[in-house]
């Protein structure tokens, strides 16, 4: 079954929208969520360098009903929150589509990886459409096509990394430093690495569980 990335430019005057597009510097992680008609929950993790503010903003949004602070830390915390607009989370489920967390939001846009057939795939654009969204396919990975196993971006930046020493032993390069070589943010250039890191790692681990394992000798 294919893994699709996803590429969604939220809808103005959706509250995530909304909230990270006024707090440029934020990250919203989608770590879990459930829609249940037309009301939407979801834990999230929020981090900033002042997630008190972007906690204000979304307390003060009139698309969210509620919203409960499980967990506060300098720069990070963890929210339960209720929406009466969970529009991606009903096009996912109008498509029969589960969403594989975490869901990435910076600046409106969402990062979103699923495995679906390609019948799926365009029913979740043609509902992605009717609720207004933008998106990009940033890449279709089937295992039968290796070469299609990350993104141009992901590939680009575990190139960068392997060529700076950033998994070397000891390393040569810190996650600031490669960020910084490479004109990114941090977070940015940290949640790519997971992303590719975890797709490589299913990767080797998929083709290892399909093969036989070595008979041992007598």
């Amino acid at each position: 079954m294919p893994l699709v990335q996803l590429s969604i430019e939220l809808p103005e005057r959706t509250w995530v929208y909304d909230v990270t597009a006024d707090h440029p510097e934020a990250t919203v992680r989608v770590l879990a969520g459930m829609p249940d008609d037309e009301v939407g929950f979801a834990l999230l993790e929020v981090t900033a360098p002042d997630v008190e503010a972007v906690l204000r903003s979304m307390a003060g949004h009139t698309l969210l009903t509620d919203i409960e602070p499980l967990q506060l830390s300098e720069g990070r915390a963890i929210v339960q929150i209720e929406t009466t607009a969970p529009l991606l989370l009903l096009s996912a489920q109008a498509s029969g589509i589960p969403i594989e967390p975490p869901v990435v939001i910076r600046e409106g846009v969402a990062d979103v990886e699923l495995r679906t057939s390609h019948d799926r795939l365009s029913t979740l654009g043609e509902e992605l459409d009717r609720f207004g969204f933008r998106y990009t396919v940033e890449s279709i990975y089937d295992a039968a096509d290796p070469e299609r196993l990350l993104s141009d971006r992901q590939r680009e930046l575990i190139l960068a990394a392997v060529e700076e020493g950033y998994y070397d032993t000891p390393r040569c390069c810190s996650l600031t430093e490669l960020a910084d070589r490479l004109g990114i943010a941090k977070s940015t250039c940290s949640e790519t690495l997971h992303r590719a890191e975890s797709i490589i790692v299913r990767r080797f681990v998929d083709k290892h569980l399909n093969e036989k394992p070595p008979k041992l000798a007598a």
